[in-house]
């Protein structure tokens, strides 16, 4: 069958990421993956259901060289052949817990390029690229409360995630004058048993007092499986309603 859904996803190797590209493999997908790691196992599911799959091993720590080649990829493709294109902005990082006076200059640096700059440049290409497209167009970029409620000892995450929210709004305002405008949703996705998770109830204690918190959420049982989440959040992204609020929790009504 060929492909007539175009979606591309990054932070696709792991996590969130992952459950989200192996349920986006059905037939009539073609679907991009963005990651540091090529998946074998996805790619021979990929073939399992019939779907087209393409995997970019790629840093998004460098998020310049990565927009431009996705702006020439996109550009190179049938414009004519899609009836909806997608952007997934999953990737993130967060750098070790810690007041921001002791934090590593360097991976303030990193936690940024790879939660901030590489969303928005990619948005960027895939706006710019598809502009003229008929498909339906739209983003949906994976936030987090924390975006929305600060925490002490995360300062560079949440940092990224209010500026996704903040920037998914002007984008929001930008398209709705366009020709064919996109719809964008920066969503939080619930609290997910991810491997940062992990990295966070690790977390030295004395650097990070709401460790407890995230120890809590674990012992309780109060964390989605990444499958769960991954289908709470395309079937968000699935909705009619769609872009109706630029930011948005993927637990709204």
């Amino acid at each position: 069958m060929k492909s007539s859904r175009l979606t591309i996803i990054t932070g696709a190797s792991r996590g969130l990421g992952r459950a989200m590209a192996e349920q986006l493999l059905q037939p009539g997908q073609r679907l991009l993956c963005i990651s540091r790691q090529a998946d074998e196992a996805l790619a021979a599911r990929a073939r399992e259901a019939g779907a087209e799959l393409e995997q970019w091993q790629q840093d998004l720590a460098d998020p310049v060289p990565a927009a431009a080649r996705l702006s020439t990829w996109l550009q190179g493709l049938d414009a004519k052949a899609f009836d909806s294109a997608t952007l997934i902005n999953n990737a993130g990082t967060i750098s070790r817990p810690r007041p921001l006076s002791q934090a590593m200059a360097a991976e303030l640096a990193h936690a940024l390029r790879v939660g901030l700059e590489a969303p928005m440049l990619l948005c960027s290409a895939f706006l710019g690229a598809t502009q003229g497209w008929r498909a339906e167009r739209r983003v949906l970029n994976i936030s987090s409360g924390l975006g929305r409620n600060a925490m002490a000892s995360q300062a560079p995450y949440c940092a990224a995630k209010a500026g996704m929210d903040h920037f998914s709004r002007a984008v929001a305002l930008e398209e709705q004058g366009a020709a064919n405008g996109a719809t964008i949703v920066s969503l939080a996705p619930g609290v997910i048993d991810t491997d940062m998770q992990v990295q966070l109830r690790e977390s030295d204690l004395e650097m990070f007092p709401d460790r407890v918190r995230f120890e809590r959420l674990k012992a309780e049982g109060q964390l989605d499986t990444p499958a769960t989440a991954a289908a709470k959040v395309l079937a968000y992204l699935g909705r009619a309603d769609f872009g109706s609020k630029p930011v948005a929790d993927v637990r709204d009504a």
